[in-house]
């Protein structure tokens, strides 16, 4: 789990730099709590894309800058926890939204590979990309301070899957704003995907909000029975350890499949940043844990 201690770093660190782009955030929070939770009207099995599955990212976020955190400025503290926020909306496009943006999309074989695709597994597949679509088609709802802004906010919604992050065309090192800040996109972009992919513990999808004997979709109640068995993420300077339950083999063997995604996940997150920026991302391994 995140660290508690900070949970609320980076946005007490932008209030204290820039009390507007606090307001820009926080209003943003107000208006995409409903937007994010409308991934229930085409995925109402799937696990937790809502509100409080951006919160744990943000937290995880902030453990993972930890003491690097003075060194980031206020513009890229807001389009972090702006991209934290944004990241999943394509998850919930109205049928209209994704028939316009199905045509700005460029799916390369995926119709070859997937012929019987239907739009929900289409969304879910490109969700990233619906999502950078979805941001740029309303962007004046969220008032974003600057055309710099909106796209850094963009592309490291994109990138939390998929899209290459050692391109320099789209995640350039010196984004500049108007005000003069530079803002580290491979960074930014790297930490949300990471924190987004060590999301997996049985925190995500509690017993309160997700009743194991209704979900109909086996594919989807084997996905809740392993973040079940997931019960706890340690996070520690060298390495991410996950707290689990291996008493099902079958569940114990996917949580095996799973940890070597993610460890493929922090491989190039941390060659990104290490290698990119002059930042660093210090964890170098999955580590799985009986309890």
């Amino acid at each position: 789990m995140p660290d508690d201690s900070n949970s609320f770093a980076l946005e007490y660190r932008l209030h204290e730099l820039d009390r507007d782009l606090h307001r820009r955030f926080t209003d943003c929070v107000f208006a995409l709590q409903r937007i994010l939770s409308n991934y229930k009207l085409l995925f109402p099995e799937y696990t937790d894309h809502s509100e409080l599955h951006s919160i744990t990212v943000i937290q995880f976020c902030n453990t993972l800058i930890g003491e690097q955190l003075c060194r980031l400025n206020k513009n890229e503290i807001y389009v972090l926890l702006s991209g934290c926020y944004f990241h999943d909306t394509g998850m919930g496009i109205t049928k209209k939204d994704f028939e316009v943006f199905s045509r700005e999309i460029d799916f390369g074989d995926y119709f070859e590979k997937h012929p019987d695709a239907s739009p929900s597994e289409q969304i879910r597949d490109f969700h990233n990309e619906y999502s950078g679509l979805f941001i740029r088609k309303y962007a004046e709802l969220f008032e974003f301070p600057s055309r710099a802004h909106l796209e850094a906010v963009i592309q490291i919604s994109r990138g939390h899957r998929k899209t290459d992050l050692k391109d320099e065309s789209v995640y350039p090192r010196d984004l500049r704003t108007p005000d003069g800040d530079i803002i580290c996109l491979p960074y930014l972009a790297a930490l949300l995907r990471l924190a987004d992919e060590i999301d997996v513990t049985a925190a995500r999808n509690p017993k309160l909000l997700y009743d194991l004997e209704a979900i109909t979709d086996d594919h989807q109640l084997f996905e809740h029975k392993r973040h079940r068995a997931v019960r706890d993420l340690k996070i520690g300077k060298d390495a991410f350890t996950l707290m689990i339950d291996g008493s099902d083999p079958v569940i114990l063997e996917n949580i095996r499949r799973m940890a070597e995604k993610m460890q493929h996940t922090l491989d190039t997150c941390r060659e990104t940043v290490n290698g990119r920026t002059p930042f660093e991302i210090t964890q170098r391994r999955i580590v799985l844990c009986s309890v």
